[in-house]
């Protein structure tokens, strides 16, 4: 199995989830297969926005490597977060995958119409939700390549 080419506290992943229920059923199942890195947790789309472009209170925080974001979101929905980051070229390369309860088929296409680079649906099921953040966290942060900054 390939291992992550940056130590785990090297990776910065955006975590944008307003349900703090899950965000901690994310960061846990992370966390146990060694994936956690650095999540940072945002309950907002306002807040994603505000720590992805460096503005405010995030002005000196890195950019994530991998963001994972979910679609009803207050404030600022998951959709127009994905055309921000989309539309940005600083921040267009970043992953972003969409990671909400909803499977309506509606919701994949708009979010793939803004060019989500990946679409899943979180399993009601834990040890399904939990082996779905394992292959994810290996896909994005061990398996794929990204280019060099």
């Amino acid at each position: 199995m390939a291992e992550l080419d940056e130590t785990p506290e090297e990776v910065t992943i955006l975590l944008v989830e307003d349900n703090r229920d899950h965000a901690e059923l994310i960061q846990r199942s992370f966390h146990e297969h060694g994936l956690d890195g650095r999540i940072v947790h945002v309950v907002d789309g306002e807040a994603a926005l505000r720590y992805l472009f460096q503005r405010g209170e995030y002005a000196d925080r890195p950019r994530p490597r991998l963001i994972l974001l979910d679609l009803r979101l207050p404030r600022v929905d998951g959709l127009e977060v994905l055309h921000e980051i989309k539309q940005s070229p600083e921040l267009q390369r970043i992953p972003a995958v969409i990671l909400t309860t909803s499977d309506a088929d509606r919701d994949v296409a708009r979010a793939y119409a803004e060019h989500a680079n990946s679409y899943l649906v979180k399993p009601v099921d834990f040890a399904q939700f939990d082996g779905l953040m394992h292959d994810l966290g290996r896909y994005w942060l061990a398996w794929n390549r990204q280019p060099e900054e």
